[in-house]
């Protein structure tokens, strides 16, 4: 099994090279694509330092996001989740042992001493954040849209902002600068997030979302909305187990205007990322501009493969491409 570059960097630190499933739980994580681990270098170098600079914000990236990852499939007793393999104690010992170890690269990191706390202030704090989060995701609530974008904000934005902010500040930038890539990242965060409600929806079999009734923009709204088959919806929604059920209730999802609705706020959001990228004075702003397009691309692969028209905003050239 290849080691990626981050874990080969994580693994550095001796206690979590020599705990064996500190060790197995990076090796298996880093062995494919982790886009997500790279953005600390995107923004780096968006700020004019060289790619190496990033390097501890990657590994610290990467340690909170399976942090993150080990609690909350704990909490949504995810049966593809670590702690199935290793025991739910010993899932919640290791996500404490890597969260505390983020802190360490910020630690060892070549950076001005007042710069290492910025940093480590801003992952102390979406830390914080997602775990409130967290609790607010597990906790029984309302099914409102403003319920559904509350948990967003707490739970999956900050880290987008963070891992963002973390590499600018790395790479030299002002904390200005970082704070403007912060709310970039956020705007990035609420992309990530409608688009994977949008495949979540769509996966076959019915996922975590249709079957625990998940807060995901796009049933949400065909639940919530005014339109001709919505009690056909709300009839056949708990039944989507079975392929015939599934099926209906996606072509009931494009009919209800839910699929419309989700690509109107991953427009806006795009829109808001772009003006706020071209008012940045970047010295390199391209990585920036390619992560954007990067996230926008498989939501237009997504519409295509279940022949859903495309909006004209999205098919736009001088949108995406």
């Amino acid at each position: 099994m290849q080691t990626s570059p981050v874990v080969e960097e994580i693994l550095q630190l001796p206690l979590l090279a020599g705990w064996p499933q500190a060790a197995d739980l990076l090796q298996r994580a880093g062995s494919g694509p982790r886009p997500d681990w790279d953005l600390p270098a995107v923004a780096c170098v968006a700020v004019g330092g060289e790619v190496a600079l990033a390097n501890p914000g990657r590994a610290a990236i990467a340690c909170l996001q399976l942090s993150i990852i080990l609690v909350d499939d704990l909490l949504d007793d995810d049966p593809r989740g670590e702690y199935r393999r290793i025991g739910a104690g010993a899932a919640a010992n290791l996500a404490l042992a890597l969260e505390a170890s983020a802190h360490q690269f910020v630690r060892d990191a070549a950076v001005p001493r007042e710069r290492q706390l910025l940093i480590l202030d801003r992952l102390s704090q979406m830390a914080l954040q997602t775990a409130y989060g967290q609790s607010l995701d597990s906790q029984p609530a309302a099914a409102t849209e403003a319920t559904y974008w509350a948990v967003v904000a707490a739970k999956s934005t900050p880290f987008y902002g963070t891992a963002l902010c973390v590499g600018a500040l790395l790479g030299g930038g002002t904390p200005q600068v970082a704070d403007q890539m912060y709310a970039l990242g956020t705007l990035l965060g609420e992309i990530v997030q409608v688009h994977d409600d949008l495949t979540d929806a769509f996966q076959t079999p019915a996922g975590p979302d249709w079957l625990q009734a998940r807060l995901n923009l796009a049933l949400l709204y065909a639940r919530l909305a005014d339109y001709p088959a919505r009690a056909r919806f709300l009839a056949i929604q708990s039944e989507v187990s079975r392929p015939e059920r599934l099926s209906e209730a996606q072509r009931l999802l494009i009919q209800s205007g839910a699929v419309s609705y989700c690509l109107y706020h991953l427009i806006q959001r795009y829109r808001q990322a772009t003006h706020l990228l071209g008012a940045l004075a970047l010295p390199n702003p391209e990585p920036v501009w390619q992560l954007l397009v990067r996230q926008m691309a498989p939501i237009v692969a997504l519409l295509q493969r279940h022949n859903i028209p495309l909006p004209a905003e999205l098919a736009a050239k001088d949108l995406l491409w």
